[in-house]
């Protein structure tokens, strides 16, 4: 069933594995779990799950296996790397190597770098793309926050300027873990390209919400990962041109990688490596992982991205009217609350410290959030300006800087599972905490907040 809004055809949200578990709250009672923490995991969708249930009776060992079930993993495995070329819009000679997650494409990323690249990264970016390039003898130039896409493609522009010849690359994201806020990818690219540089897409969080074409952002990599994107946990994806990574050394060494290992007469062996992406998949491969993965490229694209994307930004509206109706709401942005976000949002509550007030939305609703500095810390610190966040009745997490006790954030993200009454829920929820106060009192229990249940 669907709905007609502003002449867009807008479908219902996706099954999703655990759309009607209830979970205990603090009074005893019990309710459905309202699960709106998707930018850290999305829910597996139920096409998924029984896509690798069904699968699972065939499972096999994955390459050169002479027997039915290897063949058939072997094709399943290779089958799902032209799902994900496809989902991305791939250029003709580009790779899909399979990885663990966003983290892990990225260091992968950093490790085939020619040397003396010099890297560029805004210090806004998700740790997973701003701490791989330290340490492996590459320059690092952290820019620091824009306040608009203008400014970003400036900043950009008089870096690459200054930088000088040599290999460079650029690394950016498609949308932030914190604000949501979609950024300049293509202008940035067209940037990164007049330059002589390189850039990867980190597209852990646009993905999900948004068509990611490879060819039309002009993007050298792209970067993902599974559990975003309603697979299950353990498998990612690096995806785009292949001679640097033809070129450097396996990421891991060993079965799979090599193509043919001989014995030398001064004892040591002799390897010939694999070109293309089994150069970077050492090992047994991941293939229910691949295959999960492939099966949410297949699911999404049948759902409709344009349609996916089109209910989420109802609900993105839905979300922040009802929370500009709460004065004491503070809502997290670089680029403006009217710029164009994925289902990600971030806030501060005047009063509340923000891992008191997302333990009373779990403990006492039902409704599960995240609090913190959501492993973007120099972002987070920059939108809050340096000010503390009130202590709360449970105190804030240990300090990682002088003057940030209380600095931190709750963050509320949803995707194509989400229904509409967890929205719902969610802005009643936060409209009765700030004007009653929570029912129940909290403490610090192993670095979280949690109800005091010492009576």
């Amino acid at each position: 069933m669907s709905v007609v809004a502003r002449n867009v055809t807008v479908c219902s949200p996706l099954p999703v594995l655990g759309s009607g578990v209830e979970v205990p709250l603090v009074s005893g009672e019990k309710v459905t779990y309202a699960a709106l923490d998707y930018a850290a995991s999305a829910p597996a969708l139920q096409r998924v799950w029984d896509d690798v249930a069904a699968y699972a009776p065939y499972y096999g060992s994955v390459h050169r296996g002479a027997g039915y079930l290897s063949q058939l993993s072997t094709d399943l495995f290779e089958q799902s790397r032209a799902t994900v070329a496809e989902f991305l819009d791939l250029r003709e000679d580009d790779q899909v190597v399979f990885t663990r997650a966003t983290t892990d494409s990225l260091n992968l990323l950093a490790g085939v770098l020619p040397s003396g690249t010099r890297v560029f990264a805004f210090e806004t970016e998700h740790h997973a793309s701003l701490l791989p390039w330290p340490g492996r003898g590459l320059e690092v130039a952290y820019l620091r926050a824009p306040r608009s896409p203008h400014e970003a493609v400036a900043a950009l522009d008089a870096a690459l300027t200054a930088a000088g010849e040599g290999p460079k690359l650029v690394c950016v994201t498609g949308a932030s873990n914190v604000t949501g806020e979609i950024w300049p990818v293509a202008e940035l690219a067209a940037v990164a390209h007049a330059h002589g540089a390189r850039i990867v897409l980190d597209a852990a969080q646009l993905a999900p919400h948004h068509r990611v074409s490879v060819r039309e952002l002009d993007v050298d990599w792209v970067a993902f990962s599974g559990h975003k994107l309603y697979a299950p946990f353990g498998a990612g994806v690096l995806a785009g041109r292949a001679d640097w990574l033809d070129e450097a050394e396996p990421y891991l060494a060993g079965g799979g990688a090599s193509r043919t290992v001989a014995r030398k007469t001064d004892g040591s062996v002799a390897v010939e490596w694999h070109r293309g992406p089994a150069r970077h998949e050492a090992g047994s491969p991941n293939v229910i992982g691949a295959y999960a993965i492939a099966s949410a490229c297949r699911a999404l694209a049948e759902a409709g991205l344009d349609s996916l994307h089109a209910r989420e930004q109802l609900l993105i509206e839905r979300l922040r009217a009802g929370l500009a109706e709460v004065p004491e709401v503070r809502v997290l942005t670089l680029f403006g609350e009217d710029h164009p976000r994925v289902g990600v949002l971030s806030f501060v509550v005047q009063g509340w410290n923000s891992s008191h007030f997302a333990a009373a939305l779990s403990a006492e609703y039902g409704i599960g959030v995240r609090d913190g500095l959501f492993c973007a810390h120099p972002l987070v610190r920059t939108l809050l300006g340096g000010e503390e966040t009130a202590p709360g009745e449970c105190g804030a997490p240990e300090p990682s800087l002088p003057g940030e006790r209380s600095l931190n954030a709750i963050r509320v993200s949803f995707g194509a599972g989400t229904p509409e009454e967890h929205v719902d829920r969610f802005l009643a929820a936060v409209r009765e905490l700030v004007g009653n106060g929570s029912a129940w009192s909290y403490r610090t229990e192993g670095g979280r907040c949690v109800p005091d249940t010492r009576r």
